[in-house]
């Protein structure tokens, strides 16, 4: 059984860290404050942990990414690179800005020639990041439904082992996975997260997932 540490207490890593757990993991949260995962441990069983971020990235053996995009790289330096060396890391974070939507499109504070994970990747150069989660709304993450059959999960990371790990989870998850390579398409899957929130925040619609067609 593998031990997986979520990182965040925001609904995201509620999301994740429950389905996880569903799918046979050891779950451990982690917070800058553990006092906020209070609740989730009190219903989440015996077997539920919590600690902070650097007591649950060393406990575990994959790492879940569910901060707020625009404290990632602070976590990353609190928790300490050198917890997460070797380890899978998989990212779910978005480069969201504080400014404000323009007419439903999120502002990022990263550009085209740059990715949030890019910059993840070398502030903790030894941990084995994968892009995952990023495209997707928390009630969707864990064996979305939808009428066209299961939705396609974009992945991206320099070690293809790290991905084929990924890539197991998913399968349990009930995600088609579409894995495009190393880190710098994460510069084309982060937005994505643009295109999703659009309908949402223009017109209050959040029931959606991507789908890639083949021939």
């Amino acid at each position: 059984m593998s031990k997986i540490a979520v990182l965040g207490s925001g609904e995201v890593g509620k999301v994740l860290a429950e389905g996880f757990a569903k799918h046979g993991y050891e779950v451990m949260r982690g917070s800058r404050d553990p006092a906020k995962l209070s609740d989730w441990k009190a219903s989440a069983g015996p077997n539920a942990r919590t600690g902070t971020f650097t007591e649950a990235a060393a406990w575990g053996e994959l790492v879940m990414l569910a901060v707020k995009g625009s404290a990632a790289e602070e976590a990353i330096d609190q928790i300490g690179p050198g917890h997460l060396a070797g380890k899978v890391v998989m990212d779910a974070t978005n480069p969201i800005a504080d400014a404000p939507p323009v007419n439903g499109v999120l502002r990022f504070f990263t550009n085209l020639d740059e990715s949030l994970m890019e910059r993840l990747q070398r502030r903790a150069p030894e941990a084995r990041f994968v892009k995952v989660f990023s495209c997707i709304g928390s009630p969707f993450m864990v064996n979305p439904s939808f009428p066209g059959g299961p939705p396609t999960m974009f992945i991206c990371g320099n070690d293809p082992a790290a991905r084929s790990a990924v890539r197991g989870i998913l399968d349990q998850f009930g995600w088609e996975t579409c894995d495009l390579g190393a880190a710098e398409a994460a510069r084309a899957i982060e937005p994505l997260c643009m295109l999703w929130c659009i309908p949402g925040l223009s017109g209050g619609s959040w029931t959606h997932a991507f789908k890639l067609l083949r021939l």
